[in-house]
C-alpha cells in the first residue's frame, strides 16, 4: 500500500513539471479586398457603380445579378416601368417583401434615400437577425422608373457568421443606390 503511494505522488510531481499557459480566446477575423467601383456599361434606362470584386450577370431584360462568388451572396436587381401611375402598388410591394422578413429578423432599419439633383429616391433597410435576406432596398424617380434589390447568401441564415460579410456588402450596396442615374 505504502508503495503505491510512493508511486502515485512520483507521477503527480512528474506530471506537474509543466506550466499551464491559458490561450486567449480564438476570434475569427475575415479580411475581404478594399472596394473598388466602376461603372456599369448596360443597355438599361439607368446605370449604377458598383464592387469591381462582383461579377454582372443579366438574367432577364434590366433584371441583374450581381454576383459576389467569393462570398458566395448575390445582390438581386429587379427593374419595373411606372406605368398607369402605379407607383404605390409597386411602393406597396416593396415595403412588404421587407417587412415580411420580421418573423425571423431581430430588427429592420430604414435608411431614406432622397437625391433631387439626380432625382433617385428610395429607402435601404438593413434586417439583422437569421432572416432569409439581410439588406433590401428600392430606388425610383418616382415618374418612369423604379428598382428593387435583395441582398441573399447561398448559405441558411445565421446571421452571426455571415455578420462581417453582411457589413460589407452593405456599404457595396449604398453605393449602388448613391451612383444611381437615370437615362
Amino acid at each position: 500500500m505504502r508503495f503505491l503511494a510512493v508511486l502515485f505522488l512520483c507521477f503527480l510531481i512528474i506530471a506537474c513539471n509543466e506550466e499551464v499557459v491559458v490561450k486567449p480566446a480564438a476570434k475569427l477575423r475575415l479580411e475581404y479586398p478594399k472596394n473598388n467601383y466602376k461603372k456599369v456599361a448596360i443597355d438599361c434606362p439607368f446605370s449604377f457603380k458598383m464592387n469591381t470584386n462582383a461579377t454582372l450577370d443579366t438574367t432577364d431584360g434590366c433584371n441583374l445579378d450581381v454576383d459576389y462568388p467569393d462570398m458566395k451572396a448575390t445582390v438581386y436587381l429587379t427593374y419595373q416601368s411606372i406605368k398607369n401611375n402605379n407607383i404605390d402598388s409597386l411602393l406597396y410591394d416593396a415595403q412588404k417583401l421587407t417587412y415580411d422578413h420580421t418573423i425571423k429578423a431581430n430588427s429592420i432599419l430604414e435608411q431614406p434615400r432622397v437625391d433631387s439633383i439626380n432625382k433617385v429616391y428610395g429607402m435601404f433597410y438593413m434586417i439583422d437577425g437569421n432572416a432569409a435576406t439581410q439588406s433590401q432596398f428600392y430606388v425610383t424617380d418616382s415618374i418612369n422608373h423604379f428598382i428593387t434589390g435583395s441582398l441573399y447568401f447561398k448559405a441558411k441564415p445565421n446571421f452571426d457568421s455571415i455578420y462581417p460579410a453582411a457589413m460589407y456588402l452593405r456599404e457595396d450596396i449604398r453605393v449602388l443606390m448613391e451612383t444611381m442615374e437615370w437615362k
